[in-house]
């Protein structure tokens, strides 16, 4: 993938930088996943399983993209079981730790100010995680894929594996893509 015509700075994400990472997350999801998911759908994955995951923020995995002082996207990686979720998702709190030997390092949480897709923004995030990863041993790297976030990934060359069905409330459903990728031994 081509280097990001935007000159962005990556970098780890602090506790102060919660609140206003939050907002981006339900922006960026209201704004951007219209296309895919519905209203209500939104609405209810805003509350009960986007946000920030904090222990990401404490293992130093988490990742604001700046553009100007201004935080235009965040992302990150995990070493822990959690696939997916904020820290109101308590369904899938998994914090025990991953074995790079036989485990697939997580892609967490990626979300983008709208009016800033479709820039790099992504494509940095994907990178910087990947290479985080592969530096601490993963060989594989795995993540439930919002639909709106799939076409991103499999132009990084990760591949669908299964839909999953997240329950919300009400009956409803929020579908994501558990997508995979394998890196070669070094």
């Amino acid at each position: 993938m081509p280097e990001s015509p935007i000159p962005f700075t990556l970098r780890p994400a602090v506790f102060d930088d919660i609140p206003r990472l939050n907002a981006l997350v339900a922006e960026s999801v209201w704004v951007l996943q219209a296309g895919e998911y519905t209203d209500a759908q939104r609405e209810a994955a805003i509350r009960l399983v986007y946000g920030v995951d904090t222990q990401l923020v404490r293992d130093g995995t988490y990742f604001v993209v700046e553009q100007d002082s201004q935080i235009v996207g965040c992302g990150g990686w995990s070493r822990r079981k959690t696939l997916f979720g904020g820290d109101q998702h308590r369904p899938t709190r998994e914090p025990e730790m991953l074995d790079p030997a036989r485990d697939a390092a997580r892609i967490r949480a990626f979300f983008v100010r709208p009016g800033w897709e479709r820039l790099g923004i992504g494509s940095v995030l994907v990178r910087a995680c990947e290479a985080a990863a592969v530096a601490e041993g993963f060989r594989q790297i795995e993540m439930a894929s919002t639909l709106t976030g799939v076409a991103l990934y499999s132009a990084h060359g990760y591949r669908e594996v299964e839909r999953i069905d997240v329950p919300l409330e009400g009956g409803l459903v929020l579908p994501v893509i558990l997508m995979a990728k394998s890196f070669p031994h070094s």
